[in-house]
């Protein structure tokens, strides 16, 4: 496999668990108090993916960032000041923002 090839496939992957992660926050932000817990965790992520990734980017250093997402992301929501049990829905949160963010990318196309 070539290396474009090979980054194709992970920008691939990596767009699809984004796009589920989006559609199950859509599907649990439809309970109110839901919505409540995960937004603010959403955009916490998002913050600092702004800080990390800027404003001009590709889906493919999007996706490289993605693949070392879960460290920072994690502390990302930790000092957003999260309510209980936050750590079950860190995934969720993290490809939810991600998939929000990749709209922005130069070569982004739906």
């Amino acid at each position: 496999m070539s290396t474009i090839a090979a980054v194709d496939a992970a920008v691939e992957h990596a767009r699809q668990e984004w796009e589920e992660s989006a559609r199950r926050l859509d599907a649990e932000a439809r309970d109110p108090a839901q919505r409540d817990r995960l937004l603010p965790q959403v955009e916490a992520v998002t913050a600092v993916l702004r800080r990390r990734v800027g404003e001009t980017f590709t889906l493919a250093q999007l996706a490289a960032e993605y693949a070392e997402a879960e460290r920072w992301t994690r502390d990302a929501i930790a000092e957003s000041e999260p309510p209980p049990g936050w750590p079950r829905t860190q995934a969720l949160v993290e490809g939810a923002a991600f998939h929000a963010y990749a709209r922005g990318a130069v070569d982004y196309a739906p």
